[in-house]
């Protein structure tokens, strides 16, 4: 299996951070001697930047520095106009010293901007970091303030620990905002079954994200199986290597409900038909152009999809499950390559949050997957005998759904510790790729929920993989609300997986996981996170990105009404402070609100 290049599949451009050394602008012997020492900070800052994120596609990221530093209101425009011809969507302020706040500030309130103000007493970077964040916040263009706790001698060129870590959180959010301006959503059909999330709000999108929804009837599958428009060589070869790699697992239907051979087969031709044109509509397929399909070669640009189902769909063709799974894995037929994000039930909010993950975790598989069943540590010995022991003895959540469930999310993965996680696709081997599809079992679909057939992955997450649960749920007057829950996968004994398993749908991928429990609010107990989660349905990320989720949420302006972040780690424009300091999700709200959102 080849490992792809990366590649940017979409037609927006790839943001670029800007970086901007302001300078006291006094000649005469003051701006003469913070030359080098203020260029030079840019430099490194720029190298921590592109030494330690790439893009979500692999890419790695640019950055611009502004090319003379900035003194006044003249070279803060050069500036300006520099970052415009050069698609700068992220920008950070860097000075050791005194400038002037309000003639040297980045002025554009739609692109996250942030400013160090090096610690150090020679000079007072410090006093011009809290004079331009407060002219920021009096005019209205939320900044994020970055200060080292301690102070550095004038001629030490390190970049502090803690100055690093919210440098590194504030260019990877800010570089998921622009990245997501311009993309597009695709809601391949319409609402399923009644899911609220499935309720496309274009507003949302439009408003809060910079994006365009593009919808799709679902006839337009119908269409392009029966003329044929997808690429009929990788058809043939997407059949070859399901027929090597996809064993099929058990059929629990009822004997006289089964399907024949000669049924399942055309089931698998349908679904990967169907995987093929799902990616063709979110990105388009110039193969598509030589068969004169030109408007159809060119896709939607989408960075994310969903793929309504159930039930108009599958109460006659093959389920979305076998499509959903793949694309949201990091390899198939044609070797290991990006994610494409498809949401099931074409749960746009689960999807929108999915996107959130995917930008922070510079492209790693997303798992989609019902909250379906809270466990508490007694009800699992009352059915099983079994006592829970570790992370898991506060109780566990059950994340299962039919098919969008990435293979990477077997746990196959490792770490350099040896240890499972989840990685982007450049760093996934063609031995573990091949690991994931071993572990993984297709089942034939249970006919009582999808009449039309087809397939449902059927493998179960390894324990002791940190991860992130996400979702963001729209509130009628209130707009967008994002809920964050870190915690951990667990691993229980097979015997004891098999008897709950089996209480729910048996031929679908589990996820057994923990949250971190702080002891208050919707994190006092494991049943209360179930009881606080807004929808039926949960993003999944690899590792605890809560922190890079609560400062993504306040540059688009979204308030979270729950999260077990230690407020350590918490990381907002300084100007939420404005707003309150002794009950900082009170003041998060009052924010958000009186911002309003990024592109209204």
């Amino acid at each position: 299996m080849t490992v792809n290049p990366p590649v940017n599949r979409l037609h927006t451009p790839l943001p670029k951070i800007g970086i901007r050394p302001t300078i006291d602008g006094r000649y005469g012997g003051v701006r003469e001697s913070l030359e080098d020492q203020t260029m030079d900070m840019a430099k490194r800052t720029a190298a921590l930047i592109t030494d330690t994120i790439r893009h979500a596609c692999g890419l790695p990221v640019e950055v611009v520095i502004a090319p003379s530093c900035i003194g006044g209101v003249a070279e803060a425009a050069d500036c300006a106009a520099l970052f415009a011809r050069e698609n700068v969507g992220v920008v950070l302020t860097v000075t050791p010293c005194w400038c002037y706040g309000s003639e040297t500030m980045a002025m554009d309130n739609r692109i996250p901007t942030a400013v160090w103000g090096f610690n150090g007493t020679e000079r007072p970077g410090a006093v011009y970091l809290a004079a331009v964040l407060s002219g920021h916040s009096q005019k209205g263009v939320p900044a994020f303030g970055i200060y080292g706790r301690e102070v550095q001698e004038s001629s030490d060129t390190t970049i502090p620990d803690d100055v690093a870590e919210k440098i590194i959180r504030f260019a990877r959010a800010g570089l998921a905002v622009a990245t997501i301006r311009g993309t597009s959503y695709v809601a391949m059909g319409g609402v399923s079954m009644g899911i609220a999330g499935s309720i496309v709000d274009q507003p949302f999108f439009e408003e809060y994200l910079g994006m365009r929804v593009e919808s799709v009837d679902m006839t337009e599958f119908v269409r392009r199986i029966e003329k044929g428009i997808y690429d009929h060589a990788e058809y043939e070869r997407a059949l070859t290597w399901v027929q090597t790699n996809c064993p099929e697992g058990a059929d629990v239907n009822p004997a006289e409900k089964q399907r024949s051979r000669e049924r399942k087969d055309e089931e698998w031709a349908l679904s990967i038909k169907m995987t093929l044109i799902a990616r063709d509509l979110m990105v388009g397929n110039p193969e598509l152009a030589k068969k004169g399909y030109v408007e159809e070669s060119r896709g939607h640009n989408g960075i994310a999809g969903g793929f309504q189902g159930q039930r108009n769909w599958t109460d006659h063709f093959p389920n979305g499950d076998f499509l959903e799974a793949v694309l949201n894995t990091s390899f198939d037929w044609n070797g290991i390559r990006q994610p494409y994000l498809v949401a099931t039930e074409n749960d746009a909010m689960n999807g929108a949050s999915m996107i959130l993950g995917y930008l922070l975790t510079e492209g790693t598989a997303q798992l989609f997957a019902d909250v379906r069943t809270y466990w508490s540590a007694a009800a699992v010995r009352r059915v099983t005998g079994y006592d829970m022991e570790g992370a898991a003895s506060g109780g566990i959540l059950h994340l299962i759904n039919s098919g969008p469930a990435a293979l990477d999310w077997t746990g196959e993965l490792t770490g350099t510790d040896g240890k499972p996680t989840l990685k982007p696709f450049t760093q996934i081997t063609p031995d573990e790729a091949d690991a994931c599809l071993k572990a993984t079992k297709w089942c034939a679909s249970v006919t009582e929920y999808f009449p039309g057939g087809g397939w449902s992955t059927d493998f179960t997450t390894k324990g002791g993989i940190p991860c992130t649960m996400f979702r963001l749920n729209l509130v009628k007057g209130l707009g967008p609300v994002l809920q964050i829950a870190e915690g951990v996968t667990v691993e229980l004994p097979k015997n004891v997986h098999d008897v709950l398993d089996k209480r729910t749908n048996e031929t679908w991928p589990t996820t057994w996981f923990a949250p971190t429990l702080t002891g208050t609010g919707a994190f006092t107990d494991v049943y209360s996170v179930m009881n606080a989660w807004g929808a039926n349905h949960g993003a999944i990320a690899v590792g605890h990105i809560g922190a890079d989720l609560l400062t993504l949420a306040a540059m688009l302006r979204i308030p979270v009404d729950m999260h077990n972040v230690s407020p350590d780690r918490v990381f907002r424009p300084s100007t939420w402070t404005r707003f309150g300091t002794s009950d900082a999700e009170a003041a998060d709200y009052r924010a958000c609100a009186n911002f309003g959102p990024l592109y209204r």
